[in-house]
């Protein structure tokens, strides 16, 4: 009985595997298959994509910018000691200090356009006469400010 049982049950399994090969909205050939697609529905992918752009642009906290590289040492104590002068001189930017193995590096600065950081380059090289570079980051945004 429970071989029989299992026997239909396999020989239905079997029938359920081969009703799904048929598909009538595809054509077979040796090795492939071919889908036959409505050209529509690439147009409603690109129009939810234009859609999910839209809506999402004001809540985004990150963005491709510009900062500024004050310093890149093995030296930690260099490093913190560059920024407490950059806190000290230029308090309205934002420092970032961040080790990357075997280096320390500090970056300042969350500009949109090369151009702003360009503004400061001048005199932030004038405190750090070596080695300070506009470098392109993921800088943060605040869409509040941007309204």
């Amino acid at each position: 009985m429970n071989r029989l049982l299992v026997l239909a049950i396999s020989l239905l399994g079997v029938h359920e595997v081969s009703a799904q090969v048929y598909d009538s909205t595809a054509t077979t050939t040796k090795d492939s298959v071919i889908v036959h697609k409505d050209p529509r529905v690439d147009l409603l992918v690109n129009k939810q994509i234009e859609i999910n752009e839209f809506t999402t642009r004001g809540s985004r906290r990150s963005a491709p910018g510009f900062r500024i590289l004050v310093i890149s040492s093995n030296d930690r104590k260099k490093v913190i000691e560059a920024k407490t002068t950059m806190y000290r001189e230029f308090p309205e930017l934002k420092l970032y200090m961040m080790y990357q193995s075997p280096f320390f590096r500090l970056k300042v600065g969350n500009f949109r356009e090369r151009e702003e950081a360009e503004g400061y380059l001048s005199n932030i090289q004038r405190l750090f006469p070596s080695g300070v570079y506009v470098v392109t980051d993921t800088i943060e945004v605040r869409p509040e400010l941007n309204q």
